[in-house]
């Protein structure tokens, strides 16, 4: 292997900045504290701050036009002037922006914001764009031009970032479902939008740009290989090299149709898809550039630097290194941004964490080789050999119990129409129950307290006093409202999986540890380390105390197995059905306590199921198989008479409505509102039997719905779900949002909720 130095690439970059600059200053613009001018300073500082970083550490190809206020998918949007008809046409300022977004920075009440979902199989939300025949395709390059111009002022080596038009146009949905309109036929506007685009870049002085085509790694129809063969035929008129750039699994069948195209290179998933190399170096076309994505981009544990030079000296020997770029496997937006300051980690953990900063080392070092960086690997193999040590002396204990597993611990006693009967009986619920899904408002006064007690300046006493006091409050608050089963606000969490992370083994929690979820919103996802399990009993002690202050109904709150292990850094020698199924064992103890405490109504959150589903439908069946049987052996135990819900939000959760079935639980509340009650459509058509509460408004905006609005999607959902089945209740948990907004959208849903309740009655009577 020659020892010349590779060039290396980078394909995307944490955008909130290394304390959530982008977060703090985002939320402060929204609530009116501060100015336009003062947040796109920010986001500037920010963006000179990453491009900085990563040049110092030995990236030649950085990339700009990652780093969006919101979403990339949006920004695309804006780029290509395909923004949703019903806001409007124009040049997209900053609070129609945050419109679309999340319906207005300022309050407005005008337009619903688009629907959200998750970016493939990551707990990223991107915006769904919205397809509809009258679209006119108008670039606007400024914000992009402007941006490559700042970039170029720090480095040379500039690549701009673009979401490839095909994945685009599949990542959407059709406005009027019932119209027939295809897409596709969508395909030439959108190429000449994109030709400008790329001649704007070029005119600019790009050379290179990098264009995502992550869909490129999920099936294909032979429609839509043949539109990635149309499209690329026109882009490849515009004079400037394109990097295709493909992630998050091999390419499959689809591997020929990419390296076919009129492209300058492809990058491919070494991490994700390492399986692929051969067949990709069989692939490569001569005179193509081939970037290796061999550093994972989307979990935190240190590259195997030896693994990573055998496949790099395979590739330079068969097409030499001129042709090699060393990079990620995907963006670095789903890892956290330095690993520097986590010092308080257990053992030896620090040491074989790699975050955004590190990655970027480990990708030098790999493209310098091995005689350069010799110290670099050494200390690399060091910290493998001893992890390796410290896992094959894990207890085993756990383990051990999910080989003694039998059928029963896999189904509830009885089947649903008998749990339902002597849940009615039990509970004496009115017909469409309200309820919400489980956080109330963490107000400034919350957190405060929390980081006092944190920090040790706030007695446990004392801080467990004032949690009682904003519980029984809470309480209050729901009773004055009307709301039929109440929850205790879960004030004393800080996250829906940190939170319970916290108190079982095996898990262990990092300082600086943010990643962005969707606009503002990060979080900070616990590390998997360990066999998991469950000390002591976790929720309770709050959640038996805000029973004990109420004679209606109050539901355990428990985030589900599944979802736990998807939101959180997974240690990477175990196969992941094995720690859900750990998790699920530890749940199941939870669920028995809280039944065992008086608590007869428990939710276990699975918003994450979907999450998790594989891109490539032949894997799919396995993963959710061992998915189902995680969430069943969680609630397998508890008794008929208490009422099992999940809820699920912020997916297309359509191609997995069997396996949802499949969950038994006795209550699904899923999202809906953004998507006007489609999804109900879907359930009807499969005939879903258990009780099911589809979300009646949109939490994750400030906008707050009518009782006339409500009582629209009511009568929606009534013609998908029977009355004696349908449940009222928002998208989501409440936390983000201000009590006042809150009080006002949940009066209105009791009361549409009253008004359709009595109209079922009276036409049952008449």
């Amino acid at each position: 292997m020659s020892t010349a130095k590779l060039h290396t690439a980078n394909l995307g970059f944490p955008r909130i900045g290394p304390r959530r600059e982008l977060k703090f200053a985002l939320e402060s613009f929204w609530s009116g504290k501060l100015a336009e001018e003062e947040l796109l300073q920010v986001a500037k500082h920010l963006r000179l701050q990453n491009w900085t970083i990563q040049k110092q550490r030995g990236i030649d190809f950085i990339p700009t036009n990652d780093s969006p206020l919101y979403d990339q998918v949006l920004d695309a949007l804006v780029l290509l002037g395909a923004t949703p008809e019903r806001f409007g046409e124009g040049v997209v300022t900053l609070p129609r922006l945050f419109e679309m977004a999340r319906s207005s920075a300022h309050g407005s009440q005008q337009h619903t914001a688009m629907e959200m979902t998750k970016w493939f199989d990551t707990n990223y939300h991107y915006l769904v764009p919205e397809w509809s025949e009258g679209l006119k395709f108008v670039p606007d390059t400024s914000k992009l031009l402007a941006e490559f111009g700042e970039a170029r002022e720090v480095n040379a080596g500039v690549r701009p970032v673009l979401l490839g038009p095909i994945s685009l146009l599949l990542l959407g949905k059709v406005v009027d479902v019932d119209s027939g309109f295809d897409p596709l036929t969508l395909l030439p506007r959108m190429l000449t939008a994109y030709v400008q685009v790329l001649k704007d870049l070029q005119s600019a002085g790009a050379d290179w740009v990098q264009i995502d085509e992550p869909c490129l790694v999920t099936d294909l129809s032979e429609i839509h290989k043949a539109a990635y063969r149309t499209a690329y035929e026109k882009l490849a008129g515009v004079d400037v090299r394109l990097m295709l750039t493909t992630y998050f699994d091999e390419l499959g069948d689809n591997l020929d149709l990419a390296f076919s195209l009129p492209v300058a290179g492809v990058h491919v998933d070494l991490v994700r898809g390492k399986g692929q190399l051969d067949a990709v170096l069989d692939a490569v076309r001569a005179g193509q550039t081939l970037s290796l994505g061999v550093v994972d981009g989307r979990n935190i544990w240190l590259a195997d630097l030896d693994a990573a030079s055998v496949m790099i000296a395979k590739a330079q020997e068969r097409i030499g290194a001129d042709r090699l770029l060393i990079a990620p496997s995907c963006s670095l937006l789903h890892v956290p941004y330095d690993a520097q300051d986590e010092t308080a980690l257990p053992g030896e953990l620090q040491e074989w964490l790699s975050f955004a900063a590190q990655k970027l080392d480990e990708i030098a070092w790999l493209a310098g080789g091995k005689e350069k960086f010799a110290a670099d690997f050494a200390e690399n193999r060091r910290r493998h050999d001893r992890r390796k040590v410290a896992e094959s002396s894990v207890n085993t204990q756990v383990r051990d119990a999910l080989a003694q597993l039998v059928a029963t611990d896999f189904a509830r006693p009885s089947a649903y129409p008998e749990r339902a009967r002597k849940q009615r009986n039990h509970l004496r619920l009115p017909l469409l129950p309200t309820t919400t899904i489980g956080s109330f408002p963490q107000t400034p006064e919350v957190r405060k307290q929390r980081a006092a007690w944190r920090k040790g300046t706030l007695q446990t006493a004392e801080y467990e006093r004032f949690v009682e006091e904003e519980t029984a409050a809470c309480i209050r608050r729901q009773e004055r409202i009307g709301l039929d089963v109440l929850v205790h606000g879960e004030f004393e969490r800080n996250d829906m999986v940190e939170y319970f992370g916290e108190q079982l083994a095996g898990f262990a929690f990092t300082r600086n540890g943010w990643v962005q979820s969707y606009g503002s919103r990060c979080v900070k996802p616990p590390v998997i380390y360990g066999d998991v399990a469950r000390p002591n009993a976790m929720t309770v002690r709050w959640s038996s105390y805000a029973q004990s202050l109420t004679g209606k109904p109050v539901k355990g709150m428990l985030t589900g197995p599944v979802t736990i292990l998807q939101w959180s850094f997974v240690r990477d020698d175990v196969p992941e059905r094995d720690v859900a199924w750990q998790l699920a064992l530890a749940l199941r103890e939870e669920l028995l306590d809280l039944e065992a405490a008086g608590i007869r109504v428990i939710q276990l959150d699975e918003p994450a199921l979907r999450e998790g589903l594989p891109l490539r439908r032949v894997a799919r069946p396995e993963y959710l198989d061992w998915a189902v049987k995680a969430f069943r052996i969680a609630t397998a135990k508890v008794a008929d008479e208490t009422q099992v819900h999940t809820h699920m939000c912020y997916s297309e959760f359509a191609e997995i409505l069997p396996a949802i079935v499949a969950l038994d639980a006795d209550v699904l509340s899923i999202e809906s509102a953004r998507s006007r009650m489609e999804l109900l459509e879907d359930f009807r058509k499969h005939g879903y039997p258990n009780e099911i509460g589809p979300g009646v408004y949109d939490i994750h905006t400030p906008r707050v719905p009518n009782e006339e609005e409500i009582t629209a999607l009511l009568q929606s959902a009534l013609e998908s779900i029977g009355a004696e089945r349908l449940w009222v209740n928002p998208d989501c948990g409440l936390k983000t949002r201000g009590w006042d907004e809150v009080e006002s959208a949940l009066r209105n849903m009791c009361e549409a909720a009253r008004t359709v309740r009595a109209s079922v009655t009276s036409d049952s009577v008449a």
